[in-house]
This record gives structure tokens, C-alpha cells and sequence, in this order.
């Protein structure tokens, strides 16, 4: 398998490589990989935005990474392999935050249990983001109205 020996469920600093973790879960058996890339928007709320900080704590991070990968194997016995990798520290519009790659025999549950990491990741890992607009600066988990 081209992943094997790699982590499969990560927090980085450095810019993240797609085809890294994409080829974390690749193997000849798999049919199918579907990966999901989020990337910094240069508008968010009707906010022209200037940059990202991600905060996290990384080790209950990676742990509760690994705990969604467990779910989606759980929920969708096809899924045969997961990758998670999610960038913190300061980010520009058009940068990568996160890659969830997903592999299996066929596609159809890769794009289920994308979607589904994705809306776990916000649910309940322990990472925080803050954006910095032109005109003030707030955490999105925060108040429903940015503070500026």
C-alpha cells in the first residue's frame, strides 16, 4: 500500500500535500477514493477575508480524528480505508485546511463518509477557527454576530 507506515489521522503546521494523503489510503484493491479539500475562502458572511487562524490541541485533536474514522468504518462497512488531515496556524485565502481522503472497493459510500467526516470535524474535534476580515477580526464558533 503507498500510505503504509504514514498516520492516517493528523494535525500539521506545514501546508498539506493532497496527493500525500490521498496516497495514504490508496491500494491496489480499493476502487474507489474520494477526497474532500477544504480551502480558505476569500469571503465569508459577506467578509472579505485577509487570513484564517486555526487553533487546536493536538493530541485530543488527532484522537477525535481517529474516533471519526472508527465511526465511518462503523457506519459504512465498505469504507476500507480513512485519512484525515487538518493544517492549523495561519492561513491565506486559496490555501488548504483540510484533506479526508476515503477509500473503498466501489464509490458509492466514499462520498457519504466524506461528507460525514467533514460535518464531524466541526461537530466535535478540538480545533478553533478565527478570521481576520478587512474590517475586524472574530471566532467563528463564537457569537452568531462577529465582533469587530
Amino acid at each position: 500500500m503507498c500510505g503504509a507506515g504514514k498516520k492516517r489521522f493528523e494535525i500539521v503546521t506545514s501546508p498539506i500535500d493532497v496527493n500525500d494523503v490521498v496516497g495514504r489510503v490508496m491500494a491496489p484493491a480499493y476502487g474507489a477514493v474520494t477526497a474532500f479539500i477544504g480551502v480558505v475562502r476569500e469571503n465569508s458572511r459577506g467578509r472579505q477575508i485577509r487570513y484564517l487562524e486555526y487553533e487546536a490541541y493536538p493530541e485530543m485533536a488527532e484522537e477525535m480524528l481517529e474516533q471519526i474514522g472508527r465511526e465511518i468504518r462503523e457506519r459504512w462497512p465498505a469504507i476500507e480505508d480513512v485519512s484525515i488531515v487538518h493544517r492549523i496556524g495561519h492561513q491565506e485565502p486559496g490555501e488548504i485546511s483540510v484533506v479526508i481522503a476515503v477509500a473503498a472497493g466501489h464509490r458509492a459510500d466514499t462520498f457519504d463518509a466524506a461528507r460525514y467526516a467533514i460535518d464531524r470535524i466541526k461537530e466535535i474535534v478540538p480545533i478553533w477557527k478565527k478570521e481576520v476580515a478587512v474590517d475586524g477580526e472574530w471566532w467563528v464558533e463564537g457569537p452568531a454576530h462577529p465582533q469587530t
